[in-house]
């Protein structure tokens, strides 16, 4: 299941950015649980010091991730496992900072991976509930901002590889037409006509088509019904599909298939 695009919003890497790495700070001052702060504190009074240097670290991984998080959700849809799996490679990158700054802060005398083993512990001990509250807030900001009604009217098309490729209102679709390893896609936009491009097949995209009630007139093409204006014969006394847009020429309709489209017009 996809996550709402609410998720990986500008406000929501803004909040991200900002409120976990100030918890994180607040947290340890507020309650100084002994464990961390003696750890924190290197025995010279730094404690309060190496929070604010461990906040800075966790903004900047913080802010980074969900750049690119943002860019990657332009190609691959993010579900909620690969979203979960991010938040995990999120919290294993600032500890590694972390634990890389409280090393060399003393000098060689603590051992790099046991730093990273206590900055793990750290950070997800303030950082757990922020993110919870935060992602809980935005998933449902999302799902109120995207009801399923709406949802529902589009369509989101991947290449073969699952990259997500376009996103359109399933009335502005036209007609799809097989060309070997693609498909081309003919829809509206205002007045023009336009097409894109799609590396798949007419199998992968069927069960998507019946969805939104976009029909098959022959093996090589969907037609959208809301767009047929009138089944007629043609010079050849073959059965075509007449689309309502003038820029665009009628399809030839399988008898296989006449029965189907029809009864949708």
């Amino acid at each position: 299941m996809e996550t709402p695009k609410k998720i990986t919003s500008i406000s929501s890497l803004l909040t991200h950015a900002l409120i976990i790495p100030i918890w994180l700070l607040v947290f340890y001052l507020i309650y100084e649980p002994a464990w961390a702060m003696n750890w924190l504190d290197m025995g010279k009074g730094k404690a309060t010091f190496n929070l604010l240097m461990i906040m800075c670290i966790v903004l900047g991984v913080i802010t980074l991730s969900r750049i690119i998080m943002r860019a990657y959700r332009k190609w691959i849809p993010l579900t909620w496992l690969r979203y979960i799996v991010w938040y995990g490679g999120e919290w294993l990158g600032m500890s590694m900072f972390v634990g890389m700054y409280m090393a060399l802060m003393y000098q060689g005398e603590y051992p790099y991976f046991e730093a990273v083993g206590h900055s793990a512990v750290l950070i997800f001990a303030s950082t757990i509930y922020p993110y919870l509250v935060i992602n809980l807030l935005f998933t449902a900001m999302g799902l109120s901002e995207e009801p399923k009604e709406a949802d529902d009217e589009l369509i989101r098309l991947y290449d073969n590889t699952k990259r997500l490729k376009l996103v359109i209102a399933a009335n502005a679709i036209q007609y799809i037409q097989a060309d070997e390893n693609y498909v081309i896609i003919r829809y509206t936009e205002g007045e023009r006509v336009k097409e894109y491009t799609l590396r798949n097949s007419m199998k992968s995209l069927e069960e998507l088509m019946q969805q939104h009630g976009i029909v098959r007139c022959q093996r090589s093409y969907y037609v959208n019904p809301q767009h047929v204006k009138v089944l007629r014969r043609d010079k050849e006394g073959m059965i075509v599909a007449e689309l309502d847009h003038p820029d665009l020429k009628p399809i030839r309709v399988s008898p296989k298939y006449y029965d189907q489209l029809s009864a949708r017009l």
